[in-house]
């Protein structure tokens, strides 16, 4: 599967982390796995776990985030996964327009686990939470050090300002697996 790699908004440096990057490492008919590997993580700070569940404004501190726009719509979907193992799923009908949570058949899948000098963070998102496929993607993350520096990571950033949302983001696609 392909990486991408994603870059720090200007305006927002890291002080510490030196790269991430992600990449859908598995798709079938019940599950999309991603995973983040961010490195230079020594100073990340990692939400404690707090168990499963729905829970919104995750993007406060370190989230991992995965946007999917069906082709030809405005219609999108915002998936956010915290490593304290929490997680939401909106549904937008335009831009920034029009949010609701976005139905899921079961809690996605989601682990960290960290090195000396990095940190991979893996999420299996049950597939019902996906719009129809293909879709534009963009993948992100917000990441929190210590001392408060927030970094925020894209593929594409087109604005002056961080904003995941930007249609300019979507920078990818996601295609159904192959034999769906």
């Amino acid at each position: 599967m392909q990486t991408y790699q994603l870059h720090f908004h200007p305006d927002f440096p890291p002080r510490a982390i030196t790269r991430v990057e992600a990449q859908i490492i598995g798709f079938d008919d019940h599950l999309v796995r991603i995973r983040w590997r961010v490195d230079g993580s020594g100073s990340l700070v990692v939400p404690p776990y707090s168990g499963r569940g729905r829970q919104d404004e995750l993007w406060r501190t370190t989230c991992f985030e995965l946007f999917l726009r069906p082709e030809g719509g405005q219609e999108y979907v915002e998936i956010n996964l915290s490593p304290s193992g929490r997680w939401a799923a909106y549904q937008f009908s335009g831009y920034r327009d029009g949010m609701s949570n976005r139905p899921a058949s079961r809690e996605p899948e989601i682990g960290l686990r960290e090195g000396s000098t990095f940190a991979i963070f893996d999420a299996a998102i049950p597939r019902d939470v996906l719009p129809q496929l293909p879709a534009a993607m963009a993948i992100t993350a917000i990441l929190e050090e210590e001392g408060g520096t927030k970094s925020y990571w894209a593929m594409v950033h087109p604005q002056a300002k961080p904003d995941f949302h930007d249609p300019a983001c979507f920078a990818a696609t996601l295609a159904a697996p192959q034999g769906s």
